[in-house]
């Protein structure tokens, strides 16, 4: 082919800004004939743009394929809308990792892989004699008691594997993370490091040198500490890469033992693998009484051995079906947007994925299903199966040597059983916050079956943290307090299980206080724990107290809000000891106008407003009763519009004035600028409320 035309040359520089003004003065015909030219030759500039697709007479009103035709039915009986499907594609595609970045991850998946099993042997020493640890590096482990039998030395490890959501292609932007399982060598371990946190200990040495000789590396951009989902006994290690792709991915490194290293049979729920001997530095009392149970430190090493058998399920069930990890991509945004994936306790995108598997096993779900059937079917799921009654379970094994759901329901308040029988998935879940996870798949799928146009906007894309979700809300700060109030509650099992997590170990008792002090006041009590944020190598880990606050929320029920009697049984009754016993001095005998001498509580509270903060007042009370609390220590939030509402007399009384219209009738004419005067000092009002409150609880 040889050069093109001069004419063709000056017709192609019509692109130019200067040339497509004169052409917009030519005229409609000269346009159209201009435009259907410049079309028609190859290397335009317009060729880069979107052109209109020609179609013949035929092809315009052609009969609509099999293909058509059922997206068109899905769409209207399973999408309400093609404005919803749209929005949900259009989603999923902005969560996605792309193929680019997927090659950069990978690429840096590699390096971090050889990068591990480089890192040199220590010699053997007692798990006490810490001196060959490098001075630039901690244990990221709070070592209490410090004595603790066994003995340790580094060993590269026997392999690193890559799990989690990375590996399934169900992560979620914009926060990356690839979970690495580092594989421990057998020589490293003992048969009775299961006892006394001896395995954790070696899990963070283990970990301390993986840091040291890893943060010397120029590759990494950041070696860090963290906690795994929040549990102090569970340190990570994150490396970032370095330069413009630090933001990239967060690798974590999660040690863990051999498969089937520790046998099953003795991390049971009912089993002790903490003594109280060694814990509390005392003999064991004389009477032979057995050990407290340790289920969730039990949880906690089961954990670590089933992370490839996990992710050998997830990889099974969802395989190649795109509709599966479409609906867990969905199911995790809905749950970041609500905040309940957070910390300890959360309910992560780990177990919205085992709950997929689980459903698909039961037929529930089908492989075949689109992303947002996944979403509603996994909502209305949660919405009525209340696991804190009824578990769940992915064992299929009859053994009878397998414990029951029963025994389970005894040592955790959420039950959802992994395919050993023996891992409860939801050993740390509070039964708050399931219920909180009820309540927004119920408020969820009214807002879908609802078929609002908004319903998108609101399902997947508004934040809903817990001060827009409750009417009021509770600080506890600082939380040392929570120290005092595990010895005030003799809580030394849930201590001694928890490895002196006296913050998670007084959660579920104070909830408990609350939801029966409130009593018919409460529909829903949450909390919330902040993330414990990550650390450098060189620090010593947080402690407990240093997690920032721990927050309450009340979702209260209108009727019976503002009643300030608290009814008790007859003074003759069994009951009338246990309620003097509840409510402490609050407690008094009165004489009712039937003649009934009952036990009862009076809140003190004259006005409206007063009454709806009734609560405070129950909350405050129980805490510095039974929990050694005081009510400095609870910044309590909510009625702050009352301020605006008890005092209006500032506000202009003319609002209008009546006239008479020509048809005879008496109609009212707006006094606009009283209105809008109402409205600035309304404004300022709670402006001012608002700043005042807040420098009560703000910590």
């Amino acid at each position: 082919m040889g050069p093109a035309p001069a004419g063709a040359q000056h017709r192609a520089a019509a692109g130019d800004p200067e040339v497509m003004e004169l052409a917009l003065e030519d005229t409609c015909q000269e346009g159209k004939k201009e435009y259907s030219k410049k079309c028609t030759l190859v290397g335009s500039p317009v060729e880069s743009l979107l052109q209109p697709v020609k179609l013949s007479q035929a092809e315009l009103y052609k009969e609509p394929t099999n293909e058509e035709l059922n997206r068109l039915r899905e769409t209207e009986s399973l999408f309400h809308s093609s404005l919803l499907r749209l929005q949900v594609e259009e989603l999923l595609k902005e969560v996605r990792l792309s193929e680019k970045k997927k090659e950069r991850i990978d690429a840096f998946l590699r390096e971090v892989n050889q990068r591990v099993l480089k890192v040199p042997s220590t010699p053997k020493t007692q798990l006490t004699d810490q001196t060959w640890l490098p001075a630039g590096v901690r244990v990221p482990l709070h070592q209490v008691p410090y004595t603790v039998k066994g003995s340790f030395c580094f060993l590269p490890p026997a392999q690193v594997t890559v799990v989690g959501s990375y590996l399934l292609r169900t992560c979620v932007r914009p926060d990356v993370n690839v979970d690495m399982a580092v594989t421990m060598p057998k020589e490293l371990l003992q048969d009775k490091d299961g006892l006394n946190q001896r395995y954790f200990r070696k899990r963070a040495l283990y970990l301390a040198q993986l840091a040291h000789h890893l943060g010397q590396d120029p590759f990494f951009g950041s070696v860090r500490f963290s906690y795994t989902n929040g549990c102090h006994l569970k340190p990570s290690l994150l490396l970032r890469p370095h330069g413009k792709d630090e933001r990239l991915v967060t690798v974590r490194l999660h040690p863990c033992p051999p498969p089937d290293f520790f046998r099953p049979c003795r991390l049971l729920p009912s089993k002790n693998n903490v003594r109280s001997a060694w814990y509390r530095g005392q003999s064991p009392p004389g009477d032979g009484s057995p050990e407290p149970p340790t289920p969730h430190y039990n949880t906690w090493v089961l954990q670590d051995m089933a992370l490839e058998s996990h992710v050998q399920l997830l990889s099974t069930v969802l395989g190649s079906a795109l509709g599966l990890k479409d609906g867990v991509a969905l199911l995790k945004v809905w749950l970041r947007q609500r905040e309940l994936d957070k910390g300890l306790g959360g309910f992560s995108g780990f177990l919205v994925s085992m709950l997929v598997a689980f459903l698909v096993s039961t037929r529930k779900i089908h492989t075949t299903m689109s992303g947002y059937q996944v979403l509603r079917s996994v909502l209305q799921f949660l919405a009525t199966t209340d696991l804190t009654v009824n578990g769940i379970s992915l064992c299929l094994s009859s053994d009878p040597s397998l414990p029951a759901l029963a025994d389970f329901h005894q040592a955790f308040s959420v039950v959802f059983l992994d395919s050993s029988g023996c891992l409860n998935l939801c050993a740390d879940v509070t039964a708050s916050t399931y219920h909180q996870v009820q309540h927004e798949a119920r408020l969820s799928m009214a807002l879908l079956d609802s078929r609002a146009d908004d319903g998108f906007q609101f399902l997947l894309m508004t934040p809903k943290p817990m001060i827009r979700a409750f009417d009021h809300v509770l600080h506890l700060h600082p939380l040392s307090r929570l120290q005092a109030a595990c010895h005030r509650l003799k809580l030394w099992p849930e201590l001694q299980d928890l490895g002196g997590d006296y913050v998670s170990a007084a959660l579920g008792s104070l909830t408990t206080l609350l939801e029966q002090g409130l009593g018919s006041r409460l529909h829903l009590l949450a909390h919330s724990r902040p993330p414990v944020l990550e650390w450098d190598i060189s620090q010593d880990p947080p402690k407990h107290r240093d997690s920032g606050t721990l927050t309450l929320g009340l979702l209260l029920r209108p009727e019976g809000l503002t009643s300030v009697l608290e009814l008790g049984p007859e003074a003759n009754q069994p009951e009338a000891a246990d309620f003097r016993q509840f409510w402490g001095f609050r407690s008094e005998l009165r004489r009712f106008q039937d003649g009934a001498i009952r036990e009862a509580v009076v809140w003190e509270a004259d006005s409206m407003a007063q009454k709806r903060l009734i609560p405070h007042q129950v909350v405050t009370h129980l805490l510095a009763l039974h929990a050694d609390i005081p009510d400095t220590c609870v910044h309590y939030v909510g009625g702050l519009l009352d301020a605006l509402i008890q005092s209006p007399k500032e506000a202009s009384n003319t609002k209008g004035h009546m006239v008479v219209s020509q048809s005879g009738e008496l109609v009212m004419v707006p006094n606009v600028e009283a209105i809008l005067e109402d409205f600035a000092i309304l404004g300022e009002g709670l402006v001012q409320a608002v700043e005042a409150r807040s420098e009560r609880w703000t910590v």
